[in-house]
């Protein structure tokens, strides 16, 4: 058996030859094992090319079920992967590399999000999409970047503690005015990567072309965008839009789907920073790696599981989505 370090190396080489022997290997694994692969669009492109399904990571998730796989093979990061099993309970889901973990997840644990609720006992907790399945399973409710203004004004409550993005929380906080959003202090690491200067100076070498700014981003960049939407929310909009040139607000594995989907029209980064790292720890090899091995299962204990699909269904019913259809989410 081929390990994964090897087909690491054999990547590496950059050889087409190589890339394409991994690629073949994956589709025969994926028939062999029945398996549904499902990829982020901040993934790599190889491995992007090889998934049954690109997307958001709700929308990958929610887009599983009902498949009739045997095992998912979930190529983005750790949060992704387990709402895919929190919804999904019956089914083997792997993700490719252990390691690829959110950061912004990673800044609220199960154990402070009980404290603050102690804290604020009359504020509804609310948690982005992009946190624990422990930290759903303290929470009232979910959203996602294109559903949190609706998840919020249907709370009865005055008061909301946002878990874990403060940005997206401020972004929330624009269009809830008669809500108290309690901030949590998370971040993610690669939106808060771009500044107003960036935007700024790429608005100047490029005048006329749009901003097309993800909420995680901060709020004086977001501030200078055209258009506010999460990853699948780019494409309706560069659809409608009669700009040929575009300035995409959001990490770089976006543009190989933007690329695809508008060959026509031409995407520019504001910086060079947009790079989530963890997202791209899934090379191909490391897919072809899971699928022959089916490492790394996701395991959840189930009182945690079955609470933080309560956590999920709520929003669900809130946004009134069926439960395959594809929503926005990170």
């Amino acid at each position: 058996m081929t390990t994964a370090t090897q087909y690491d190396v054999l990547e590496r080489a950059n050889s087409h030859e190589l890339r394409d022997r991994l690629r073949d290997k994956v589709l025969r694994l994926k028939r062999e094992r029945n398996a549904y692969i499902v990829a982020h669009n901040y993934q790599n492109y190889e491995v992007q090319e090889v998934a049954d399904i690109l997307g958001d990571s709700l929308a990958l998730s929610k887009a599983a079920i009902g498949v009739g796989a045997d095992v998912i093979v979930f190529c983005g990061v750790d949060f992704m992967a387990e709402s895919a099993k929190i919804l999904n309970p019956e089914k083997t889901v792997i993700l490719p590399v252990r390691e690829a973990d959110c950061p912004m997840a990673l800044m609220a644990n199960a154990e402070r999000v009980r404290a603050a609720k102690a804290q604020y006992p009359d504020a509804a907790v609310v948690c982005y999409v992009n946190s624990s399945a422990e930290v759903k399973a303290e929470s009232d409710i979910a959203c996602t970047s294109a559903n949190a203004v609706q998840v919020v004004k249907s709370l009865p409550h005055k008061r909301v503690l946002f878990v874990p993005d403060k940005n997206l929380g401020h972004y929330v906080q624009r269009f809830c005015p008669e809500k108290e959003i309690i901030l949590w202090q998370g971040f993610c690491t690669t939106h808060i990567r771009v500044t107003a200067k960036d935007v700024l100076d790429t608005k100047a070498k490029h005048p006329g072309a749009p901003f097309i700014a993800h909420p995680e981003c901060p709020p004086e960049v977001i501030d200078l965008a055209d258009h506010v939407c999460s990853t699948s929310g780019f494409g309706p909009y560069i659809q409608r839009s009669s700009a040929r040139t575009f300035i995409i607000g959001t990490e770089v594995g976006m543009i190989y789907k933007l690329k695809k989907d508008h060959p026509d029209r031409r995407f520019i980064m504001p910086t060079e920073q947009f790079v989530c790292q963890t997202m791209k720890m899934t090379t191909l090899g490391w897919v072809a790696h899971a699928l022959e091995t089916l490492e790394h299962k996701i395991e959840i204990p189930e009182p945690v599981r079955s609470r933080a699909e309560q956590c999920l269904r709520r929003m669900m019913a809130v946004t009134h989505d069926h439960p395959n259809a594809v929503i926005a989410s990170y």
